[in-house]
């Protein structure tokens, strides 16, 4: 008698497993995983609206922390109790600011702006947040005279 034919066992099927429960549970934890990101990632995002926006929408606005942005108009700075009052405009309408505290070196007149605050009751915007725009374009000193150029104009 042959002994190796009669010890062999069949081969064990393997079970099939359903794919069904990894799917869900993948779905179910992107949709988690997308509710978190994109629930609070619209309570984060903050535009600014313009002065003109502003005059036409005042109304959804009353009451709120906005963002105003626009051009820097009749700008006064006094360095001692840094106060600074200034006009936001964007041509189509204009709006009073006053701001509390020290104010960068690229702030100047027809200049962009980016002011963070309320408006009061008597339509002045009360900003707490001053963020000043500034050319993207940097340009290497090519020589001596080119340095000296660029210290006057920031000045």
């Amino acid at each position: 008698m042959n002994s190796t034919s009669s010890t062999l066992l069949p081969q064990a099927r393997r079970r099939k497993r359903n794919p069904w429960p990894a799917v869900l549970g993948g779905a179910l934890l992107a949709a988690i995983l997308g509710f978190i990101v994109f629930g609070n990632l619209s309570k984060s995002l903050e535009y600014f609206v313009t002065p003109t926006e502003y005059k036409a929408q005042s109304s959804e606005y009353v009451g709120r922390t906005i963002r105003l942005g626009g051009l820097v108009k009749s700008a006064h700075y006094d360095r001692e109790s840094l106060k600074l009052s200034f006009t936001v405009t964007d041509y189509g309408a204009s709006y009073p600011v006053s701001y509390q505290g020290a104010v960068s070196d690229l702030f100047k007149e027809n200049q962009g702006v980016v002011v963070r605050g309320a408006f009061t009751p008597a339509g002045v915007f009360q900003a707490n947040e001053l963020l000043v725009k500034h050319s993207e374009e940097y340009r290497v000193p090519t020589s001596q005279a080119d340095i000296k150029s660029m210290l006057k104009d920031t000045k």
